[in-house]
């Protein structure tokens, strides 16, 4: 029976992918900054643990806590949606150090145990918005845009000694409280200038579709996944982004 170490599983992607991993029989170790065992069902299978992946203490201590596992998959991230002129940088910094520096730390402490085993997988879990430019999202998409560049090279450097490394690109899903949760971070950030923009670019959003367990199912194709395939992209309009922006040539490595 294999292990899943997943973060950020408090709510939407994550809280979905730990329920999906438990149903398909694996072992599951679900992180959140403030643990909640309410949130998934309670089973010898499935633990709920600390983790802030901004905090190089907190990760030591939580892998060793976790044991072995099998496969990482990072999926802790935070949302930022703002006129790019007017978001303070420690916000820029505070998303990079989440979405960005928190992913890459994660990984880079996984790493040297899957390499001596010769076998382990890293799901790096981004966006939809790295498929195609979108306005008023630019630190968001930069900080996923990295990632991405991040894990193809990473793929590569770890091919070599049977370390797998997948991305998961979630489409539109204002239903889960990704963007719900950006919202003090976003308060100011809209200025006189570009309300005409934020109108015409929010109004324009599809209607709300649930995507969690389209991610769900897309990061355990991942997590599982002998080919050289790199990229999954997850819920209709991302799939649709997918295919139109790459026409599936950058889909496999």
């Amino acid at each position: 029976m294999k292990t899943v170490l997943i973060t950020g599983c408090s709510s939407g992607y994550g809280l979905e992918t730990a329920r999906h991993f438990h149903m398909h029989g694996w072992r599951v170790i679900a992180t959140m900054r403030t643990p909640r065992e309410d949130l998934l069902p309670r089973s010898d299978r499935l633990r709920v643990l600390p983790l802030d992946i901004t905090k190089p203490a907190s990760i030591t201590k939580l892998l060793e806590a976790a044991g072995p596992i099998d496969v990482l998959v990072n999926n802790a991230g935070i949302g930022l949606a703002s006129a790019f002129e007017a978001t303070p940088m420690e916000t820029v910094r505070d998303v990079f150090e989440t979405n960005t520096f928190g992913t890459i730390a994660m990984a880079q402490a996984v790493i040297p145990h899957f390499r001596e085993r010769g076998a382990g997988t890293i799901v790096n879990v981004t966006s939809s918005a790295v498929l195609a430019p979108i306005p008023l999202v630019a630190v968001y998409t930069a900080s996923k845009l990295a990632v991405e560049g991040f894990s193809a090279s990473l793929a590569l450097e770890l091919q070599p000694f049977g370390v797998r490394v997948k991305v998961v690109e979630p489409g539109y899903g204002p239903t889960t409280r990704f963007t719900a949760n950006g919202q003090t971070r976003m308060e100011g950030l809209f200025p006189g200038p570009y309300g005409a923009l934020a109108q015409q670019f929010f109004g324009a959003q599809p209607e709300a579709v649930t995507v969690e367990l389209d991610v769900a199912q897309a990061v355990l194709r991942a997590a599982t996944d002998e080919s050289n395939q790199l990229r999954f992209p997850a819920g209709p309009d991302a799939v649709a982004l997918a295919r139109s922006a790459h026409n599936g040539l950058l889909l496999v490595r």
